[in-house]
């Protein structure tokens, strides 16, 4: 048989042979390609789960301070009408209900009202949340009772009214909830009509994706959205809104990576606190426990199904289905959010159909958390500044006790808005201070005639000559010597004192007329420039400078001899630390707005206590407050008494500078001192005295308040005497020109004048 020659192999064509040699660089490098690819998107990867990491673990949010005004405290003996306290429960938006048995509800009838506390953890420890009935008599509270045991009870604190909040550069506002805290139906509707396989997917859901897919297609239209609650989450917290292709694929490996680093739970707590869900001007609301207070002003626990649901519905579009703003528009969806928790079992039909036919509940405005006392707030900024960075401020969620007191802010704002209505001139400002004497606290600061506008703050910043109101300190430099008394003779005829330079000074008279010898308290009453600046000159400049200092003006001031008139430039806050002084016999408080300063867990940061200087002796001080007492009531301030009770002691002084530009006055009774100022912000006059201007807003506004006389406690070398009012020499008590004044023992005049009425 023959051999069969095999066959030769066929030899590629050249062309073939050629293109698979290409093929092999080609290949080399696409496999190049894709390991850097890899390796690249494996570097990506890392880096998002640092910054997931990074940002998950650590500070997740910049909270806002919160700062509260002072606690009501309630005991019997009180000076308080079941008015007073009614609107003091409004303030803190206490709810009036038949059966008050919520926190943050009450009851009234007649004087008694049944409330119902709130728990509130403060510096100095846990107030819980209490059933009390408080009773009244015409003379003020009259008991408090426990209305469970029937038990008495000797004080009281409700929980502080809210007054601000110092917020992140980019005004996200937020309250903290644990999961544990939110009602298990909010949770359970969330889930529903959000991300109803959360617990089952791993961030990305094609399920979900695949039915918002066929959802819009038989709509024609979006109508169902396929993130999961962990994808917008991250959106949220991680990422812009831009709508791109690289974020939506930065969100969906972002989203894997954090539920590959936390659990469940810890998500949809992260979510429950970030999700966008309103604005109020420019602050943004996110969360739950915020939107809560928000839109029904109670907290989460205390939601209706209905109000669940409308913050569920809220979540697909806070503008689009704002409540206040599109009630029609949120009660469809949050009719079609019950409808869902139906379906789904949470709710048996006739309950969502009862949750259907109710309003929506949202409160008519609402709850504020931009502030409606700027100026206040101005002046706790400020002083917070001395011991926190702003960024404390703003991002640790401090919570910060402060003096105001609302019943008295409240008084302020009416007293100057009011008067300066009444008074001439549109460009007429102003500004006032109220403080504690005992404490030293600030309880009210209004900063213009428009206390809501956060612009110039008048009571901090305007700093204007303060006139008359220098003289107590040049008088207090003279009864501090010893060889003066309040019957010393002063001269009060014309000056003229020699400059240098051809210069010369010559202080006048506001009524262009000398008055002679006159006694040194009738001087200050009736507020004579020549008699007080020949007095200053011969004490010597720098000794008053000196006692101004003393007082608590920090600021320096040349010795030039018209200090001795009130060409000083001082701001209201800083005539209040000067008279607070003379208020409290001497001893020199600084002036504080602060209480406390706690963590968001309640720890105590900072205590501001009590600080007390004696800056001058007692007796002179007594003396001198004597005199202002005389000034109100016999000199250039007794026109307070037309709105004042003639039984209630209060002094103070007026204060005017040239040309009428500016008003003064600076006066205190027995626990309240106030200082207003009035004038415009151009400098220009404003054709005011302090009598005519700045003394109305202040008795107007003690008028408001429940306040104390002023009677110090005298010294004990101390001997009262009955004396003219024009020499000085003592007289009869019955004579019309008799005014009784104290005098260190030894020093009281000794010659006696006849009455020459």
């Amino acid at each position: 048989m023959a051999r069969r020659k095999s066959p030769k192999p066929r030899r590629k064509p050249a062309r073939r042979r050629q293109r698979a040699r290409h093929k092999r660089p080609v290949l080399r490098w696409l496999l190049v390609a894709g390991l850097l690819g890899f390796v690249a998107l494996l570097a990506y990867t890392a880096w998002l789960d640092s910054e997931v990491r990074r940002q998950f673990e650590g500070k997740r949010w910049a909270l806002p301070a919160q700062v509260y005004a002072r606690p009501l405290e309630l005991y019997p003996g009180l000076a308080l009408t079941a008015d007073q306290l009614q609107a003091e429960l409004r303030r803190l938006d206490y709810r009036q209900q038949n059966r008050p048995h919520q926190p943050g509800t009450y009851s009234r009838r007649g004087r008694s009202l049944v409330i119902t506390t709130r728990a509130f953890d403060f510096w100095d420890g846990h107030e819980p949340s209490r059933s009390l009935r408080v009773e009244f008599s015409r003379q003020g509270l009259s008991d408090i009772w426990r209305a469970d045991t029937g038990d008495a009870l000797d004080l009281l604190r409700l929980d502080p009214p809210l007054i601000g909040r110092i917020y992140p550069a980019h005004k996200e506002d937020r309250v903290l909830v644990r999961l544990d805290e939110v009602p298990p139906l909010l949770i359970d509707a969330l889930l529903t009509v959000e991300d109803r396989d959360f617990y089952q997917h791993h961030g990305v859901s094609p399920r979900a994706i695949g039915r918002a897919l066929w959802a819009n297609l038989r709509a024609g239209h979006t109508v169902q959205g396929g993130s999961t609650l962990t994808q917008q989450l991250v959106k949220n917290f991680f990422l812009s809104s831009e709508r791109t292709l690289t974020r939506k694929l930065n969100e969906a490996i972002m989203a894997l990576l954090l539920e590959w680093r936390y659990d469940k739970d810890e998500i949809l707590e992260a979510y429950l606190n970030e999700i966008y869900l309103g604005q109020d001007g420019r602050r943004a609301i996110h969360g739950f426990g915020l939107a809560s207070q928000f839109y029904f002003e109670r907290p989460l626990e205390q939601l209706s199904v209905e109000q669940i649901a409308l913050l569920v519905a809220l979540v697909k579009g806070p503008s689009y289905y704002d409540p206040r703003r599109f009630p029609a528009r949120a009660r469809a969806r949050r009719d079609l959010v019950l409808s869902l928790m139906a379906e789904q079992g949470m709710l048996d039909p006739a309950r969502a159909e009862a949750a259907r036919q109710r309003k929506l509940g949202v409160t008519p405005r609402a709850a504020s958390g931009v502030t409606r006392l700027p100026a206040f707030m101005d002046l706790v900024r400020r002083q917070l500044r001395r011991d926190y960075s702003d960024e404390d401020l703003r991002s640790e969620g401090l919570r910060i006790f402060t003096s105001l007191d609302p019943v008295v802010q409240q008084a302020a704002e009416l007293a100057l808005s009011g008067q300066i209505a009444r008074l001439p001139g549109e460009d007429l400002q102003g500004g006032s201070v109220t403080v504690d004497v005992n404490s030293g606290e600030v309880l009210a600061v209004v900063g213009g005639r428009d206390p809501r506008f956060a612009g110039f703050n008048r009571a901090l910043d305007a700093q204007r000559p303060i006139g008359s109101l220098v003289k107590p300190a040049i008088y207090l430099t003279a009864l501090a010597r010893g060889d003066y008394t309040l019957a010393t003779l002063l001269d009060d005829g014309p000056l003229t004192l020699d400059l240098g330079g051809g210069e010369t000074w010559q202080p006048r008279n506001f009524d262009h007329r000398s008055h002679g010898q006159v006694p040194l308290f009738q001087a200050l009453a009736q507020s004579y420039n020549q008699a007080t600046a020949r007095l200053g000159l011969a004490l010597g400049v720098p000794a008053v400078l000196d006692t101004l200092r003393a007082l608590g003006v920090e600021r320096e001031l040349p010795a030039w001899p018209a200090q001795l008139l009130g060409i000083a430039s001082l701001s209201p806050l800083e005539v209040a630390q000067m008279y607070h002084t003379l208020a409290a016999g001497g001893f020199r408080t600084p002036l504080r707005a602060i209480r406390a300063v706690l963590t968001p867990q309640g720890e105590p940061l900072n205590r501001y206590p009590l600080e007390v200087v004696q800056a001058a002796p007692a007796l002179p001080v007594y003396l001198l407050d004597a005199a202002l007492v005389n000034a109100v009531r016999n000199g250039t301030g007794k026109s307070a008494y037309r709105r004042l009770p003639e039984s209630l002691t209060v002094a103070g002084k007026t204060g005017t500078t040239d040309d009428l530009r500016d008003s003064w006055f600076a006066g205190f009774s027995g626990d309240r001192l106030a200082v207003v100022w009035l004038g415009r912000d151009d400098n220009q006059p404003a054709g005011l005295t302090g009598a005519r201007g700045a003394l109305r807003v202040w008795a107007d506004t003690l008028r408001r308040l429940d306040t104390q006389p002023f009677e110090p406690p005298a010294p004990l070398d101390i001997e009262w005497a009955w004396v003219d009012v024009h020499s000085g020499q003592r007289i009869d008590k019955g004579c019309s020109s008799a005014v009784r004044l104290p005098f260190a023992k030894g020093t009281a005049p000794v010659e006696q004048v006849r009455c020459k009425d």
